[in-house]
């Protein structure tokens, strides 16, 4: 079943870069910019992760919390927000737990090559846990613009 927008976003409990356990509920009281992306360290996720570094202020002027969420590992996280300074906390969700609450894991293809793989998605949530967008179309070089429009 897929989330749309006025349903209640799924609670999760996964670990930050550093080993912290974030939870969805804990952020009650703020919006959350809650992005899915395929990859740590490659271009497209690299140019997405970089944007909203760059417009960080204006989405934490917005109220905003920002949270990326790929399958990589603690460690691989903290290399990449140290490579590229991001400010934001990255979650690890190693075993798809986040993912598959969200609808981000599925078959994706390239080249003819049936895969498994994150739906490059972002989920914006209100102050109440309730979505109130879902970016689909994800312009990685312009994903501020498209979340505070």
């Amino acid at each position: 079943m897929a989330l749309k927008v006025g349903d209640i976003a799924p609670d999760f409990n996964v670990n930050d870069q550093d080993g912290n356990p974030v939870t969805l509920s804990g952020l009650k009281g703020k919006k959350v910019v809650l992005y899915f992306y395929p990859k740590d360290n490659t271009p497209g996720c690299t140019a997405q992760s970089c944007n909203l570094r760059d417009n960080y202020q204006a989405l934490q002027a917005a109220g905003y919390e920002v949270l990326g969420v790929s399958s990589d590992s603690e460690k691989s996280h903290l290399k990449f927000i140290e490579k590229q300074n991001l400010p934001f906390r990255l979650l690890a969700d190693v075993d798809k737990q986040v993912h598959n609450k969200y609808g981000t894991w599925a078959e994706k293809s390239m080249y003819g090559r049936k895969y498994m793989g994150t739906l490059r998605t972002t989920f914006l949530i209100d102050e109440n846990g309730k979505i109130e967008e879902i970016i689909e179309k994800v312009k990685t070089k312009d994903h501020t613009a498209q979340i505070l429009k």
